[in-house]
């Protein structure tokens, strides 16, 4: 498992990740009471900690903060880096804190590592969201600011009203097949010491297509019999030094086998090729 400091702190995750986004029908069916596979879902979260995988990424859309409570009890709080983000109606600084406090008590915890504001509301001044998550870091709610879905103008605008901390982090979807439209703003997370959580990081499955089979098979020529979804996750992690895949944590196959190939590094060679065949 390669370990790497999270944006601008000192706190080093693993760098892949584990995210807790299953779908629409799982977020609707908990409204009705119904949690389906929670046992399954909360094993994937205990085995993915048991392989060394400390960076865990949830939100108040995706319900299953309760989940992340439960798979990490009995694990030590301070070598786990849990990450969750407020929901845009929620961004007024009143409504914010409430949102806060109320993951706090679903994951069961004092404090959290890193709170995202998970899309932008255009009808709430960010000023406002901003000012109040900087005294919450102050209160010692939450130890980090990040964003999720933010342009590059949208960061740096961010990045320009806060005071007293610093944007740690931003969230987008980003994966091999999608990565052209990010790499301005990559570069200049990378330039200003900003982790970048991908989200969607085997592109909606399309990584496990056959098409695509003969270009991994170039690739696993160089680092052995690896799944075509672990080198994707690979590329990600070794083309950028500050960003880190955030897989969805569904099962314990899949968790351990991304934690199993966690520690692949590209060549260079390998890199350039996948880039100009995807």
């Amino acid at each position: 498992m390669i370990y790497r400091e999270f944006g601008n702190t000192s706190f080093k995750t693993s760098c892949i990740g584990m995210g807790t986004y299953y779908d629409m029908r799982w977020v609707f069916k908990t409204y009705l009471g119904i949690y389906a596979g929670k046992e399954q879902k909360e094993d994937a979260i205990k085995s993915g900690i048991d392989s060394g995988i400390n960076l865990i990424d949830t939100a108040e859309l995706y319900r299953t903060e309760k989940i992340i409570a439960s798979a990490i009890k009995g694990s030590r709080r301070d070598e786990l880096f849990i990450a969750t983000k407020v929901f845009p109606t929620h961004l007024s600084p009143k409504s914010l804190e409430k949102s806060l406090n109320r993951s706090l008590k679903n994951l069961e915890t004092d404090y959290i590592d890193l709170y995202q504001i998970h899309f932008l509301n255009p009808t709430i001044d960010l000023k406002k969201t901003l000012r109040a998550m900087e005294r919450m870091v102050n209160e010692g709610k939450m130890r980090y600011i990040g964003v999720s879905n933010f342009s590059l103008n949208l960061l740096k605008r961010a990045q320009g009203i806060l005071s007293k901390h610093e944007i740690t982090s931003i969230q987008i979807n980003y994966n091999i097949f999608h990565r052209k439209s990010q790499n301005d703003l990559i570069k200049y997370c990378e330039q200003n010491h900003i982790a970048v959580m991908a989200y969607f990081p085997l592109g909606h499955g399309k990584v496990t297509q056959k098409q695509y089979n003969e270009y991994f098979d170039h690739v696993r020529k160089t680092v052995g019999d690896v799944p075509n979804a672990n080198i994707a996750l690979a590329y990600l992690i070794s083309k950028n030094q500050n960003v880190f895949p955030i897989p969805r944590a569904s099962n314990r196959a899949h968790v351990t086998q991304n934690a199993k190939y966690a520690d692949i590094i590209l060549k260079e060679e390998d890199i350039k090729y996948l880039e100009e065949k995807l």
